[in-house]
């Protein structure tokens, strides 16, 4: 093996880990990005157009996911806009809608539209909420017109449809102070697995059914957009977003049975859903007072039916079982904020006052299907219902550097909040919760940064849980339940990066959360299960996140990007007592992606590996788990085919399976025996994926 290739070999190893001690990396504290401007704040990492020329990229959105040791963090998808999650800003400010936030913006900017990426810690912002390393995409003040589409065709080996109509085109423009981005996207998806390793077992293992199943489903999400910016010479800025998202999903599972007594069958569910969503968001920002006065307003709508039917037909021409279910469901969110900011000597101020409307309407319907053919509706008024909340919140955050490279930031206020059903009677519930967070960032050496946070956060619920519903697919179900409050929890989190220079970076973080009220499934009267509290959790995990460049061994134009993470979460189970894992935890991920652009052509390739895990799911009568992968993918890229990017990749080459294992009690699980097992092990296959895109 080349000298060059076996160092990277060993270098590849590094991206599971955070830091060598300084000593072993001396000399090696040359930044990889170009020399930052003057206009950049003096502790930020700058990458300016240049240092992402070799990716060819045709957004503002492909720089970005090519900093090193940086992943994007998708804003929360909670009611109300409250703190800032998403750790993307674009110029220095936070993007409040609810259409995907920046990093959907920065997917319709053109990259020749980019002056530079600006990389720093969240307390250097004075914007509450952010932890960590956070991205500021500054775009170029004199902008001018142009275009993206993509184009990105998919075909799966085994069971699904093609997705041909995957795209997006958009256009940014501007006429005078206003500057606009037209946009429409599709973005579908194709799903399936099957396979005859599908099997179920008595409670001593014994076979007693033999499962050839295919499950597909098929979803277009289709989406037009259009976002205004407006920034007046008298420093007014607004923006205005704008969008209308129809989407239609519908899937199949088949199933053939074979039993060992001979009752067989063919067993079908068959679901589709047909809806829309449309957003308004629009912010002013004016100078007042030697601050900026921000007023925020937001409103979200979505209709969402859906339709499962289910049915079974015997060999042995026996009266066909079938149950089909509806359900329609309308969710509604109304926003104001108003934010004034201001400074004062080393102090950076922030108050914010919001107040958010949210419902949620849901009408259920049940039916059986009966001898003769026709279906006869079942009484079923817990599965229908409305929601609503009214909350309020108000925050101060105070920003300020305590050194020279020691940054504080502080947030503290409260959110108070009018909850429950509307016309059952009952009077809605009020909660106060106060809240906050302290941030410290310090960078004690060059090359190094670090952060610690600890906060007092406040959940939400799902407002659907409220209500009864029905897994028909499962014979599961689950209660009504009105008296489900929000979680709270403390959390502390700390994150420690180092920066190799042209070696490249890794950034370690570490979190424990202490989690009270708690949503997790409890016993309701004397065989119910219902969606509701349980004290108390908590939540400790790990995560390494490094980019690793090979250009210092011989290998040019190489890279290996790393995400790998551990998480332990505990509970106490409400029907045993005894400790155990919280549901459907995500507890072991392993993220790998190795690009090599080689230099002096338009050509790169690449490869990946991923892995994700989540603990068993623990309902009162049953325990399941389903994970799969590790999966592993191939690419090559070409960047130049008459002007446009062409990527080609195939994922799972090496036919990693879905498996799944599901116990199933007679009764609640802490008292009555097993009832069955199912144990599944079902193909997925390759995943062909063509990608062209290009600019205008």
């Amino acid at each position: 093996m080349p000298v060059h290739l076996q160092r990277a070999v060993r270098l590849m190893a590094l991206a599971t880990g955070l830091c060598a001690p300084a000593a072993a990396w001396a000399g090696q504290d040359k930044p990889a990005a170009p020399v930052p401007s003057d206009a950049a704040p003096g502790d930020a990492n700058v990458f300016t157009p240049d240092f992402f020329a070799r990716f060819a990229p045709q957004t503002a959105y492909d720089m970005l996911s090519q900093v090193p040791g940086f992943t994007i963090r998708a804003a929360d998808d909670t009611r109300g806009l409250g703190q800032a999650s998403e750790n993307v800003l674009i110029n220095g400010q936070r993007v409040t809608d609810k259409s995907g936030g920046a990093a959907a913006q920065l997917q319709r900017i053109s990259a020749s539209e980019v002056l530079r990426i600006e990389v720093r810690e969240a307390a250097s912002f004075g914007i509450a909420g952010l932890t960590g390393q956070v991205a500021n995409v500054i775009l170029k003040t004199n902008r001018k017109g142009s275009g993206n589409f993509s184009w990105s065709p998919q075909v799966r080996a085994h069971y699904a449809e093609p997705r041909w109509f995957a795209g997006s085109i958009s256009y940014n423009g501007s006429a005078g102070d206003l500057d606009y981005t037209l946009s429409l996207e599709n973005k579908p998806s194709r799903g399936a697995l099957g396979g005859n390793d599908y099997r179920v077992l008595s409670p001593t293992g014994t076979l007693l059914e033999r499962r050839d199943q295919v499950n597909w489903s098929s979803t277009d999400d289709a989406k037009l957009s259009a976002l205004l910016k407006y920034n007046g010479k008298s420093g007014i800025l607004a923006n205005l977003t704008l969008s209308y998202d129809p989407y239609w999903q519908r899937g199949a599972n088949d199933q053939r049975r074979i039993r060992t007594d001979g009752n067989n069958a063919m067993w079908i569910s068959l679901n589709h859903t047909w809806g829309y969503r449309y957003d308004v968001n629009g912010d002013v920002s004016v100078p007042l007072g030697g601050g900026r006065l921000k007023i925020i307003g937001l409103r979200h709508f979505e209709h969402a039916p859906a339709f499962t039917d289910q049915r079974t037909d015997y060999d042995s021409e026996a009266p066909s079982d079938g149950l089909r279910y509806g359900q329609d469901a309308r969710t509604s969110e109304t926003i104001g904020r108003i934010e004034y900011h201001w400074k004062g000597g080393p102090n950076d101020w922030t108050i914010s006052v919001e107040r958010a409307d949210n419902r949620y309407e849901q009408r259920s319907t049940l039916a059986n299907l009966q001898p003769d053919g026709s279906y006869l509706s079942i009484p079923y008024p817990q599965g229908s219902g409305i929601v609503a909340e009214t909350r309020y919140e108000g925050l101060a955050t105070l920003s300020r550097p305590l050194s020279r490279n020691l940054d504080l930031q502080m947030a503290g206020g409260a959110e108070y909040s009018e909850l429950g059903e509307r016309g059952t009677g009952e009077k809605p519930r009020h909660f106060f919760r106060p809240k906050g967070s302290l941030l410290l960032a310090w960078r004690p050496a060059r090359g190094w940064d670090a952060s610690l946070k600890f906060e007092r956060r406040v959940g939400q619920i799902s407002f659907s849980d409220f209500l009864a519903n029905q897994d028909v697919t499962n014979n599961r179900g689950n209660d009504a339940n009105p008296n489900l409050v929000p979680p709270q929890s403390w959390e502390a989190t700390a994150e420690v990066a180092r920066t190799f220079g042209r070696w490249g970076k890794t950034r370690l973080k570490l979190y424990h959360y202490r989690i009270e009220d708690i949503v997790d499934h409890i016993p309701v009267g004397i065989d119910g299960d219902a969606v509701g509290n349980l004290p108390r959790a908590t939540r400790t995990g790990i995560e390494s996140i490094s980019t690793i460049q090979f250009d210092s061994v011989g290998w040019k134009g190489a890279k290996l990007d790393a995400d790998i993470g551990i998480e332990r979460a505990r509970v106490r189970d409400p029907l045993t007592g005894a400790p155990r894992v919280i549901s459907n935890t995500h507890d072991r991920w392993a993220q790998l992606t190795l690009r090599h652009d080689v230099p002096g052509t338009q050509f790169a390739w690449g490869g990946g590996l991923s892995f994700d895990h989540y603990s068993p799911v623990y309902y009162l009568d049953e325990v399941n788990q389903q994970w799969e992968g590790p999966y592993v993918s191939a690419f090559v890229e070409f960047k130049n085919v008459r002007g446009t990017k062409v990527n080609f990749e195939v994922f799972n080459l090496n036919d990693g399976h879905v498996r799944y294992w599901r116990d199933v009690y007679s009764g609640r699980r802490n008292v009555a025996p097993l009832a069955f097992l199912e144990r599944q092990h079902q193909r997925v296959g390759p995943i062909f994926t063509l990608t062209i895109s290009g600019t205008f």
